[in-house]
């Protein structure tokens, strides 16, 4: 059986790295005791993909991974039992059984919602939400992307689907209670992949200032793929599961 997760990732453990976040999946799902699926093979490890890998330091309520299972619990005793393991953090919030031919999560991945919010003592907020519209309406966006090999100019301007003013709510525990910032919908993926620090560093120079990570916040709202011409959250594929469910004993039957 062929699962979607759909979880977040707060506090302290947004320092924890993608590779570290993978092991500490594989060991939860084993303290919990699931059912979870094993390769054949030489070496057997679960199997499981995420979709695309958070920067580290970023927090996030909208990631995802496809996990394999053997058999299940309903949908709603599956999340009891995860999350009863799971450090303050990381916390599951959708179980959902997608068709076995449904191609990974990191395959399908192509976009991303992010909201970059202020640190205090870094740099002048409003003038970064004031001139927010005007830096999304240039033509072209040119970035210096580095890479372990080299750099290269880019054009991002092609790859922000988004970007406005943004004002909500508190959006999870861990995080300032009120999000004033820049809401961005970014292309993300394997074949292209922006990311919002990229994006702000842009910024920066747009409006004539040195570019420091520290003064920014990232989190990540949802993650997409594309449909029909059509961006749609990874959780829309699928279903709940209503009951203890036995592929095998099914297909006997």
């Amino acid at each position: 059986m062929k699962v979607r997760v759909k979880w977040t990732k707060t506090g302290v453990l947004k320092f924890i790295g993608h590779l570290d976040v993978q092991r500490y999946f594989q060991k939860a799902l084993m303290r919990a005791e699931l059912p979870v699926s094993f390769s054949k093979g030489m070496s057997p490890h679960q199997i499981m993909s995420f979709a695309a890998p958070l920067g580290l330091g970023m927090t996030s309520e909208g990631e995802y991974a496809d996990i394999s299972f053997d058999w299940t619990y309903s949908s709603e005793e599956m999340l009891s039992r995860i999350n009863a393991v799971m450090n303050e953090g990381i916390s599951v919030l959708e179980f959902k059984e997608i068709d076995e031919k449904e191609k990974n999560c990191m395959a399908v991945t192509a976009a991303a919602d992010y909201l970059v919010t202020f640190r205090e003592g870094y740099y002048y907020k409003d003038a970064f939400l004031k001139r927010t519209q005007p830096f999304s309406m240039q033509e072209k966006i040119s970035i210096i992307k580095k890479t372990k090999r080299s750099e290269k100019e880019v054009d991002i301007a092609p790859m922000i689907l988004d970007i406005r003013e943004y004002e909500s709510e508190p959006l999870l525990p861990g995080l300032p209670l009120k999000q004033e910032g820049i809401f961005m919908k970014l292309v993300t993926g394997s074949a292209e992949n922006l990311k919002p620090q990229l994006v702000m560093e842009a910024f920066c120079k747009y409006l004539g200032y040195d570019y420091d990570p520290m003064g920014f916040q990232y989190h990540r709202l949802e993650t997409y793929l594309k449909k029909d011409g059509e961006l749609q959250p990874l959780g829309s594929v699928g279903w709940e599961i209503t009951e203890e469910k036995h592929p095998d004993e099914e297909q006997k039957n």
